[in-house]
């Protein structure tokens, strides 16, 4: 069973900057790849940004490509995401998420976390 706690979340104003940090439980992170998601009231849960068991590859929704960057530490458990130049429409409860095994597409989680509320001012 993987465990996932979410640290970081916070109201902040556009062009801000935010980091959300993800604390994974297991003796096996090292072989998790790991993702971070989010939802927006009223709209379905979407990718934001993926990284590989060893981090070699990353993956980004396009609306975040530029701004937001994804980095796991597999000696602590974490992973964490950089967002910077925040937009309004960032606002959404970002979820942590692990897919338990290095095989698993970062799109098809098995674990996820509580989630951390992020808003955007204006």
């Amino acid at each position: 069973q993987v465990q996932l706690v979410e640290s970081g979340g916070g109201l902040v104003q556009s062009g801000g900057s935010l980091r959300l940090s993800c604390a994974a439980s297991g003796r096996t992170f090292s072989s998790y790849n790991m993702a971070w998601f989010r939802q927006a009231p009223e709209k379905e849960r979407e990718l934001v940004a993926g990284i590989s068991w060893n981090g070699g590859s990353t993956v980004f929704a396009d609306s975040v490509k530029g701004r937001f960057t994804i980095s796991r530490d597999n000696g602590k458990n974490t992973v964490s995401l950089q967002m910077n130049s925040l937009k309004p429409e960032d606002t959404a409860v970002y979820y942590c998420a692990a897919t338990g095994d290095r095989y698993t597409s970062v799109r098809t989680p098995n674990y996820w976390g509580q989630g951390t509320q992020v808003t955007v001012s204006s």
